[in-house]
This record gives structure tokens, sequence and C-alpha cells, in this order.
């Protein structure tokens, strides 16, 4: 299985979508897991899976907010400048 670490700038409206179907109430302290990335820093996140894919979203004050304005707007994805994939080509 791949395993993915995702940051909060690179949020996706599908894995989005997939954070809101499993903690449709935000999660909480024991579903945080921790682990050293490359660079031996401890990273907090929380695991999504998919038939191939392990994500592993890092946890963020950031991640809380978008999980919480995007359910209740879908356009917050596309108003929201923070997400890098909403940067037109021309202006990285």
């Amino acid at each position: 299985m791949r395993r993915v670490i995702v940051e909060y700038a690179k949020l996706t409206r599908d894995i989005l979508d997939m954070l809101i179907d499993k903690y449709p109430d935000g999660y909480d302290y024991e579903d945080i897991i921790s682990f050293k990335n490359a660079k031996g820093e401890t990273v907090k996140a929380v695991e999504l899976r998919t038939e191939d894919t392990v994500y592993l979203v890092k946890v963020s004050s950031k991640l809380e907010n978008a999980m919480e304005e995007y359910a209740e707007d879908e356009d917050y994805f596309d108003d929201n400048d923070d997400f890098d994939v909403n940067v037109p080509d021309d202006e990285d």
C-alpha cells in the first residue's frame, strides 16, 4: 500500500470529503497518530485509507477549521487561497 503524508496546503476536495465522512464530528485525541518523518521530526496526523493508499493528514488548527467550514459550505474549498491546488499554474 502506498503511504502519502498530506499537509494542510495540499488538501484536495477528495481528501476533505473522506475526512468529513470518517470524522463527521471532528477527530478526537485517540484518532491522532504520531510518527517520525524522514528528518526525524515528530508528526501528528489522522489516517485515511482507500483501497490502495493510506493518507496521513497532518493535524493542525487550520485543518480543523477547514473541515468545519467545508462541511457547512463546499464552496469553501474553491474560495480558499490556502490550498495550493487553487493557485493557477502561471502564479507559482
